[in-house]
């Protein structure tokens, strides 16, 4: 998704503006998507929620299912807009994102300097006159420091799950064709260790209010189904304009 990252400064990024006709096409050719704890009931309604390993952190990490396949977005129409009510937050900060500083706990703003969202002819300012961060720009702040603090909860809420080995292999098999495809690679929460923790176990849970969080989450697997219509309706689609 990002082409290249640089941290955003003054002195060589005080004329650029935020284009005000962005789209989503950069998320074309995504088919997950990370999401944050506090995005999981409105992000269940419309995409399964699993989780996948991330291997930088040895641990586990939610995402949601855009596709069946990869490089394959299924709510991201043909102009570039986003066809559901929901889209995930990690692609609404998109060109901008947080970088470690060497200080712990420090992070500077970033921007994706190739992502065609910034011009030095028209659009929102990132600076003022003055040098400043400019209104658009103290917003993008906000907004990226509240998404690491939910990052922070996230990690802790998947830290719990592998703590009591919660979460098991998902495999899921959907009907392409005249033949059946393995979506691997997935993890969910297995209903029978959930109904097996020890009461002080759940209480624990119910305590951090990680419940309603699995619950979201075992919910939205079913969500999958969604995604075959999808597919099957953009493939219908597809063959249309072809034999046009």
């Amino acid at each position: 998704m990002y082409k290249k990252i640089v941290p955003l400064q003054t002195a060589l990024h005080s004329n650029l503006k935020l284009k005000a006709d962005n789209t989503f096409a950069f998320a074309s050719g995504i088919h997950v998507a990370a999401i944050m704890a506090n995005e999981f009931y409105r992000a269940a309604s419309t995409y399964p929620i699993v989780f996948i390993e991330d291997a930088g952190k040895d641990g586990f990490m939610p995402v949601v299912l855009l596709g069946l396949t990869e490089n394959e977005n299924l709510f991201v129409n043909a102009e570039g807009r986003w066809e559901a009510t929901y889209v995930p937050a990690i692609l609404r900060r998109y060109p901008f994102a947080l970088a470690k500083t060497g200080e712990e706990g420090q992070y500077t703003v970033c921007i994706d300097e190739e992502s065609g969202f910034f011009t030095e002819e028209e659009g929102q300012a990132l600076f003022n006159e003055d040098g400043q961060p400019g209104e658009v720009l103290e917003k993008v702040k906000t907004y990226l420091a509240q998404l690491q603090q939910m990052e922070q909860l996230t990690r802790q809420f998947c830290e719990v799950l592998k703590e009591h080995n919660l979460l098991a292999p998902l495999n899921m098999r959907v009907q392409k064709d005249n033949a059946v495809q393995n979506i691997t690679g997935a993890y969910a929460v297995n209903d029978e260790r959930l109904s097996h923790l020890s009461d002080e176990t759940f209480l624990e849970l119910r305590k951090k209010n990680f419940l309603p969080l699995i619950y979201s989450h075992l919910v939205s697997v079913t969500q999958i189904e969604r995604l075959v219509q999808l597919r099957d309706k953009t493939t219908v689609i597809e063959n249309n304009h072809t034999q046009e």
